[in-house]
């Protein structure tokens, strides 16, 4: 076998054991199904419409600069179900894991080491691999862009026009874009501006200029300020809760971050590369979430100084063929179950009759997938800044959270235990009526 084969089936094994280890944990998780509930709404108008339209709430405002992705969700929705969504994780997963091996290869570093970095990186990351969201797409371009200025710091080439298409087919599918755009500056302003300036310059405001061509143009940028300084985002909510030294979860990352970073520190990485890495770790302090985009930085200089004790070539193909198998396993089981089941759904539409439906985040969008209405729900930014704080404080079980239950919303449903169900019990205008193992669903009287 050649020195390249061997290292591709090296890199292969290990993205194998990485993804089956995400599709062991697979599930569905919020911020995914109302993308397909939308796409859906698309594909049956054959237009795209003004706000949310399964939304009860005020969202004309809203500008959709997201509508490739909610076309790829709808698709995928309607051909597997959940299990399509869970498919294209994995696949994003393993062909993002597979480019960053490829680039730390690239950069000098050996297989075992490589294959050291992205193991502990898939371990940090696992949560951001394992649910699939509407970042899955980031999951595969982040690792393209990060390659793409890799290569172009170690051969400046015209390959660095590549920048622009990225970045114009990553706005039209998620908002982590941004953080892309951010890492192209900081290599063109720290590495390419000093050898060359005009082409640093252009290729700047170019790569700045492609996150506008989405269908809602210049109001990409109304969209992006909306998704930064939403309420959740403010409050650390949910999805953008800041990193904590408590959580498990959270200690994993800092533990394999800590562990990546000072391997890093020996490889002695470029400034851009310093900058990115600041950056990346501040942004994940704010919010755990970002966690997965400095881990996913680091495997690339890390993996040029780890030196393990023995390479394991042996254990190889068994590696390979247990992952294949796991995997083949996870997909025919399809995801874990979250949220309401099916029965409970259809059951409150039933009841409902036409009326919203106040859940909470990914019930409402099983209610908006199942054509269903819902008085707010994801993409939260959508909405106005005084719902998007009703809402939470609904979901976070306060009493300013009673504003949600309009007069029109005759069904909610909650999980059970939550601070939200408390609220409901505290309600005497709603009567519980049934669930199902894990949700519970009240009914206004009369």
């Amino acid at each position: 076998m050649t020195s390249a084969r061997r290292s591709t089936v090296y890199i292969a094994a290990t993205v194998a054991v990485i993804v089956a280890i995400a599709a062991l944990l697979a599930r569905v998780g919020a911020d995914a199904q109302w993308l397909a509930a939308l796409g859906h709404v698309i594909v049956q108008r054959h237009s795209i419409p003004t706000g949310i339209p399964f939304a009860a709430a005020p969202t004309s405002h809203w500008p959709n600069a997201i509508v490739l992705a909610e076309l790829a969700f709808d698709a995928l929705e309607r051909t597997l179900g959940d299990r399509g969504l869970m498919l294209a994780q994995l696949l994003a997963v393993g062909v993002g894991l597979a480019v960053l091996g490829r680039d730390a290869l690239a950069g000098g570093a050996d297989p075992p080491g490589t294959s050291g970095a992205l193991l502990l990186a898939g371990i940090g990351a696992l949560p951001s691999l394992a649910i699939a969201r509407v970042q899955l797409f980031s999951l595969l371009l982040f690792p393209i862009l990060v390659a793409l200025l890799r290569a172009e710091s170690r051969r400046p080439s015209r390959r660095i026009w590549l920048l622009v298409p990225l970045l114009a087919l990553w706005a039209n599918l998620h908002g982590t874009v941004l953080l892309g755009l951010a890492v192209a500056l900081a290599y063109l302003l720290c590495s390419r501006l000093r050898r060359e300036p005009i082409v640093a310059v252009v290729a700047g405001v170019a790569s700045s200029l492609a996150l506008c061509l989405t269908p809602a143009l210049a109001g990409t940028i109304t969209y992006y300020h909306g998704l930064l300084t939403n309420v959740a985002a403010e409050r650390g909510q949910g999805m953008w809760a800041a990193l904590s030294l408590s959580a498990p979860l959270d200690l994993l990352l800092v533990a394999t971050a800590v562990a990546l970073s000072i391997k890093v520190v020996h490889a002695r990485p470029q400034l851009w590369e310093w900058a990115v890495l600041v950056a990346l770790g501040a942004l994940t302090i704010q919010a755990s979430r970002n966690g997965v985009w400095l881990l996913f930085f680091l495997v690339g200089p890390a993996a040029r100084t780890i030196r393990p004790a023995r390479a394991w070539q042996g254990l190889i193909a068994p590696a390979l063929a247990a992952s294949l198998a796991v995997i083949a396993f996870a997909v025919v089981r399809g995801p874990a179950p979250e949220g309401a089941t099916p029965a409970l759904v259809s059951r409150a539409l039933a009841l409902a009759h036409g009326s919203p439906v106040l859940a909470e985040d990914v019930v409402a969008e099983q209610v908006a997938l199942a054509g269903g209405r819902v008085w707010i729900g994801d993409p939260i930014d959508a909405f106005s800044r005084l719902d998007q704080a009703i809402y939470l404080d609904w979901m976070e079980g306060t009493r300013g959270g009673r504003q949600a239950l309009k007069a029109d919303v005759r069904l909610v449903l909650v999980t059970r235990g939550s601070p939200a169900q408390k609220l409901m019990t505290e309600t005497p205008e709603y009567v519980a009526d049934g669930g199902d193992l894990t949700m519970s669903l009240y009914e206004r009287k009369g």
